[in-house]
This record gives C-alpha cells, structure tokens and sequence, in this order.
C-alpha cells in the first residue's frame, strides 16, 4: 500500500472514530429529556454537528482510499475503526472493554496486520 494510501487510511481512522465519539458525546447530555424535546436537544448540541463533518468527511476520504486499493483489502483494513472506536470509547467514557471485547480486538486487529502485510 503506497503512502497516500495510508495517510488516507489513517485520515479515515480519525474521522470515523471522531464522529461516532462526537455522536455518543451528543446523544449522552442526561438533561436532553425524552421524544422530541431530546431530538430537539441534541440538534442544538455542537457534538452532533461535528459527527456530521466528520462523517461528510470521512465519505471522501473512504472514496479516496478505495480508488487506491482493491475494495477487499480497503473493507478489511477498515476494521480497524472498530479497534480504535473501542479504545477512545473507553478512556473517554469509561466503557467496559471486558475480556471477550479485548480478545476480539485483538482478533481484529492481528487480521488487519494480515491484510495490511500482504499488500
């Protein structure tokens, strides 16, 4: 994989774990009530608008990465969000990550060492 490629991977791994972190930030305010008064909450919370960005984002840059490599290799290699998704999930918001979770982690990310070596 050349190094555009992997930068774009990287930038991809970011802006994918910033937005589902930005969204969790934004659904989580224990003041945002029920029904439409939370809806009506979180669209006024600047977390959710950063979820978005980061989404709009991460669609180019996932466009971007997948004209460089085969789509096979680019859907395994971006397994890895959920790796890093787990680990900000749970120093940020102090999520479990229970020994079966740790052990897929590590599953998932010994199979993105796989894919990313046979490039």
């Amino acid at each position: 994989m050349g190094s555009l490629a992997t930068l774009l991977w990287l930038v991809n791994v970011v802006l994918d774990t910033s937005g589902q972190l930005a969204f969790k930030a934004a659904a989580s305010d224990p003041q945002d009530g029920e029904g439409l008064q939370r809806w009506k909450h979180m669209f006024g919370r600047p977390w959710l608008w950063l979820g978005i960005a980061c989404y709009v984002l991460e669609f180019v840059a996932w466009i971007a990465f997948l004209s460089l490599v085969p789509l096979s290799q680019g859907v395994l290699l971006g397994s890895i969000n959920i790796v890093a998704l787990m680990v900000a999930g749970r120093i940020l918001f102090r999520e479990r990550l229970t020994p079966l979770r740790v052990t897929g982690m590590l599953l998932v990310s010994a199979g993105v060492a796989v894919v990313g070596a046979g490039t």
